[in-house]
């Protein structure tokens, strides 16, 4: 996962510094594979993963969520996404049927409105 994951720990960590241990751990993080790791002036210290533990990744700003046995990074699990208190996505709704013709035909609205469906499918929005 783009460096997220390290089965090396630092050779002088910072008191303070976090880290995602990798699968295949090595020295003092040895036998603690997919665990966080903190520095403190005590040594290290690991917080087992557990389904639902998550971390941010400063290097890319995304969110790394533990699931199912493995840490799972830029992927966003909602019921809906609110922005200003406005809900701006939900639960996928059934699919919108093209426009097919009728007694006046707008071959430029029908274009467009096709254009639109295709973006809102190809986003997950709505069904095919």
């Amino acid at each position: 996962m783009d460096g997220f994951l390290q089965d090396t720990p630092p050779a002088s960590p910072a008191v303070g510094s976090s880290y995602v241990v990798g699968g295949s751990p090595t020295g003092a993080w040895a036998s603690h594979g997919l665990a966080l790791a903190g520095y403190t002036a005590g040594g290290w210290r690991f917080i087992a993963p557990v389904d639902g533990l998550t971390a941010l990744d400063k290097a890319s700003g995304e969110v790394a969520t533990f699931s199912g046995g493995a840490w799972e990074k830029g992927h966003v699990r909602a019921a809906k996404v609110s922005v200003g208190g406005d809900q701006v996505i939900g639960a996928r709704q059934a699919a919108v049927a093209e426009p097919a013709g009728g007694l006046t035909v707008d071959a430029e609205a029908r274009a467009a409105i096709a254009a639109i469906l295709a973006r809102l499918r190809a986003h997950g929005l709505i069904a095919t």
